[in-house]
């Protein structure tokens, strides 16, 4: 058993890094306002809450990397060893990860503009890809026991896959609903950043 966690160890640190940097990037879309750009009957309070929508994108996609991360870390609760593809498979979905910082930076510029939809569609796509990819990820370290640590608890393995085998459906809904209603989008991508925020039921 310690062999296989020092053979993941590298792989957690590295993808930690990566979690770490993209939530940090999130931050970067909120602006101070400018002393110049502030003329009455506009005030300080008043700019603060103009910049809404890059508190809303922030907080949700703040919490959606949140709870990437903690599922990222709880597949490597039961798989302890890699392979070539597997460090692939786990690059491309950190690839993606890194990617949350610009659709979340659309949605707060377009959010309440006419380009809402597209900003909103631009997001729900980038979970759409990343639920795959977990999916790709899990399934493919979990087929058969492929990475898994020997005498793993099978029942929170099965637990995992059941709760990924949803996502990728229901973020492909908040994609539509991105083209009939931007709230119900929205609102969609937080509902479900809630559900994967939900403890396991078994550990």
């Amino acid at each position: 058993m310690d062999s296989d966690e020092k053979e993941t160890g590298r792989i957690e640190a590295f993808s930690d890094g990566v979690f770490g940097i993209a939530i940090t990037l999130l931050v970067l879309d909120i602006k101070v306002p400018k002393v110049a750009d502030i003329h009455p009957p506009l005030t300080l309070a008043g700019a603060l809450l103009h910049q809404w929508p890059v508190y809303v994108s922030y907080v949700l996609s703040f919490a959606t990397v949140l709870i990437m991360w903690a599922n990222h870390h709880r597949m490597f609760r039961l798989i302890r060893r890699s392979n070539h593809v597997f460090l692939m498979l786990n690059g491309l979905l950190l690839m993606f990860i890194t990617l949350v910082p610009f659709p979340t930076a659309l949605l707060a510029e377009h959010i309440s503009q006419p380009g809402g939809s597209t900003a909103a569609a631009v997001y729900s796509g980038m979970c759409v890809c990343i639920a795959l990819l977990y999916n790709v990820v899990w399934r493919y370290a979990a087929l058969n026991g492929r990475l898994l640590a020997r005498g793993h608890n099978r029942e929170a393995a099965a637990t995992i896959t059941s709760q990924y085998r949803f996502g990728p459906a229901l973020y492909l809904v908040a994609f539509v609903l991105a083209f009939i209603s931007v709230p119900a989008s929205v609102g969609l991508n937080a509902c479900l950043a809630a559900f994967f925020a939900l403890p396991p039921r078994v550990e």
